[in-house]
């Protein structure tokens, strides 16, 4: 079973709630998907059944086609959000880590090309990896950090927070205006280019800033 945990692998006592995510929130991906900028955020959301340990295998399905990697910051909300202002937001962010919005790519082209909704893609068992949080107050510009995933020693993704479309702030002030934000909640902030199809036995390496380190391995479901 899922837990929050800190950097010494200690429980956070917060509750698993949620995840809310938003799509095509760096420019680069959204180019390298053909998509294209819409002026309203694109906001899904990802069961609590979908969390997982970032720090164990991260186990994908053999039968649903290709399984996309997409590394994102994530932030773990600690008050509740409701209709919140931007300046509401900070007081409410318990910490940040990195985490993987898993993606059943064949799938989520298929119901897009059928004008259906995509959750089972986003939403399966186990599609969201999560590592340990680092409390807010060691991250001094969280709108300033360099993250990346390496797989088989070979750079797949680099981003940066500093080049979001909707900084962390806005759009958790936008989801709240939708979706009451709970504590322990998290929120994924969008992937930056490079995502593509994981294999069983591909070694990950995540890296944010200074912050985290975490290696892990591919393992079939």
């Amino acid at each position: 079973m899922y837990q929050h945990r800190n950097l010494c692998g200690d429980r956070i006592d917060l509750p698993v709630g949620k995840v809310v995510c938003i799509g095509q929130n760096y420019q680069d991906h959204i180019a390298e998907m053909k998509s294209q900028v819409a002026a309203e955020a694109l906001f899904f959301i990802k069961p609590a059944t979908a969390l997982a340990d970032l720090t164990q295998p991260v186990a994908i399905p053999l039968h649903h086609g290709a399984v996309h990697n997409e590394t994102e910051l994530a932030v773990l909300i600690k008050a509740p959000l409701q209709k919140a202002s931007v300046e509401q937001v900070a007081p409410a962010i318990w910490g940040y880590s990195l985490a993987l919005d898993l993606t059943l790519r064949d799938i989520q082209t298929e119901l897009k090309r059928l004008g259906r909704p995509w959750e089972i893609a986003k939403g399966f068992d186990g599609a969201c990896p999560v590592g340990p949080f680092v409390p807010q107050a060691q991250v001094k510009h969280p709108q300033q950090l360099d993250f990346s995933l390496l797989v088989n020693d070979e750079l797949r993704q680099s981003g940066t927070t500093a080049t979001m479309i909707r900084g962390i702030h806005q759009m958790i002030s936008e989801m709240s205006q939708w979706f009451t934000l709970q504590p322990g909640d998290i929120v994924l902030t969008g992937t930056p280019a490079g995502v593509g199809p994981l294999q069983p036995g591909d070694r990950l390496v995540l890296q944010l800033a200074d912050l985290l380190s975490l290696h892990t391995e591919v393992v079939a479901a």
